[in-house]
């Protein structure tokens, strides 16, 4: 029952972290992070992301615009694009190494130590992507609502508010550090010493038509 109950929780990890993956790599390219209603001009809703600004008509018409020179941009972004990135990147990492340590797959089952070391190493590189995944969107978001509530800016001016990727980014964030947390406990309870093989049985020894008497050898000699 604890080694069913294991294999569930790394299955449940694995999910986890696989779809806060997923849902990283949404947030890092769509350009959904902030939103801007216009006043004089409510027909339009203006969005933006790490790579580019869009507006979005009411007839359903999208034009989108690369942003300018990675240097010009303002640091938040700029970081935000390295973390994200990063996130990705670990993300992958983790979900390789993490496959190989889990108890259903037969990789490297003869040595029991390394499947332990992948699937900790799996669960650590989750728990480094969740880290770099909510730590840009909480910077945007901290940002903005700062410039959202800055008193020196009129209030005619629009103000820029939460677009629907940062709330995607954090649930991002706590699936990949709640699945690479869960797949780091689970690896503690795997068995550290392989299987033991079965020795091999030896063949009875063959006997004559008589219970107590052995049969007699082949090359045995005729005894006239």
């Amino acid at each position: 029952m604890p080694g069913s109950w294991w294999a569930r929780a790394q299955a449940g990890g694995m999910l986890l972290a696989v779809l806060g993956w997923v849902s990283s790599c949404v947030t890092t390219f769509v350009p959904l992070w902030k939103n801007l209603n216009l006043d004089l001009n409510e027909m339009e809703v203006w969005t933006m992301g790490l790579w580019q600004v869009c507006i979005i008509q009411e007839e359903g018409a999208v034009e989108c615009r690369a942003h300018g020179s990675f240097l010009a941009l303002p640091p938040e972004l700029r970081i935000s694009r390295l973390l994200m990135c990063l996130s990705n990147g670990l993300g992958l990492l983790g979900g390789l190494l993490a496959a190989l340590g889990l108890e259903g797959w037969r990789a490297c089952e003869d040595r029991p130590r390394l499947k332990r070391r992948l699937l900790l190493a799996g669960g650590a590189a989750f728990c480094v992507a969740g880290l770099a995944t909510l730590a840009p969107v909480s910077w945007v978001a901290y940002n903005t609502v700062l410039d959202f509530w800055d008193d020196s800016v009129p209030d005619i001016v629009p103000r820029w508010e939460f677009g629907e990727a940062t709330f995607l980014g954090w649930f991002a964030g706590a699936f990949l550090t709640a699945g690479g947390l869960l797949l780091a406990c689970s690896a503690r309870s795997m068995r550290t010493t392989p299987p033991s093989t079965p020795a091999c049985h030896q063949l009875p020894t063959t006997r004559g038509p008589g219970r107590d008497h052995p049969s007699h050898p082949k090359n045995a000699d005729l005894v006239i």
